[in-house]
């Protein structure tokens, strides 16, 4: 590549609900960019993370993990992971060395079909012992049999930087597609209301956290202070109760843990205010759907 010319790409990242995308994501790129606990479907939206050096920009995609949909929400969640198959210039299957199942046939058809390079990332590998990980290796050889087959620990990172090299070499030559200064394609609030889920998804059990939507409604930035007024949405009345608590104890914990985490991503003292509303049967409504950026 000569000194002036510039290589670009996007570079999906595929797999099932726990094993570790977004984890990935957040160590290639060295910053908390998208949320990550132990629940299933953490990932609910295409979450787009950019890479930039001098001469290149990865446009990494992560995508929620694959599930068979239930309602209206999970359908959309489905179309951003075929979304990101259509523009891929890599595309990478991630599993993980205790993962047995494949939870869409059609879909690993798809991508067995699919032109551009294909890598197979095993993770949690720091899990595994070495018999474990040679059996695992040759099953993924076996279902993909054109794939790159790469053992992996997106958590201590191991293989991740020869792995950011790896894409790097594989990328087209293309000007960048966002602004270099950029870190994502989403707006400030987008990581503010992912942020205050993550901290709902902590800290309540079984549906609860399923239920919620966040939507930030006013972020007014000062030079050493943001303040933001959000508001946590439920599907019914015992949710939003649950959510508040005994004298809105366990809303102010949420709201402490979230305010944590936006300081330390945004850099600044953060003040945050959190009301919770009822919506009904917003995850099964497409006009709300569409209001919270799950559907075009």
């Amino acid at each position: 590549m000569s000194k002036t010319s510039h290589k670009s790409g996007y570079i999906s990242i595929l797999g099932n609900p726990n094993v570790g995308k977004s984890t990935l994501v957040n160590t290639l790129m060295g910053k908390d960019l998208s949320i990550t606990t132990p629940k299933a479907q953490t990932t609910r939206h295409r979450i787009i993370g950019l890479i930039n050096g001098e001469n290149y920009q990865l446009v990494l995609s992560d995508t929620p993990g694959i599930i068979k949909p239930a309602y209206e929400m999970q359908k959309s969640m489905m179309d951003f992971v075929k979304e990101s198959l259509i523009d891929a210039d890599v595309l990478i299957y991630m599993t993980s060395i205790e993962e047995k199942e494949i939870k869409d046939e059609a879909l690993v058809a798809r991508i067995k079909k699919s032109k551009i390079p294909l890598f197979v990332l095993i993770n949690k590998i720091d899990t595994s012992s070495q018999v474990e990980l040679e059996v695992a290796v040759q099953e993924w050889c076996t279902v993909f049999p054109n794939a790159k087959v790469i053992p992996i620990s997106a958590l201590t990172g191991f293989f991740v930087p020869e792995l950011l090299q790896i894409l790097i070499d594989l990328l087209p030559e293309s000007p960048p597609y966002f602004p270099k200064d950029q870190l994502s394609d989403k707006p400030e609030r987008f990581f503010v209301n992912e942020t205050i889920r993550k901290s709902i998804l902590e800290h309540y059990d079984k549906e609860i956290p399923y239920a919620v939507e966040v939507i930030t409604e006013s972020f007014k930035e000062d030079e050493k202070i943001i303040r933001i007024r959000a508001v946590i949405l439920v599907e019914r009345e015992t949710q939003k109760g649950i959510i508040i608590g005994h004298k809105g104890e366990q809303l102010k914990k949420v709201g402490i843990r979230a305010r944590k985490d936006l300081a330390s991503f945004f850099g600044k003292k953060i003040h945050v205010d959190l009301f919770v509303k009822v919506q009904k049967n917003w995850r099964s409504n497409p006009q709300q759907l569409k209001r919270f950026g799950y559907q075009q």
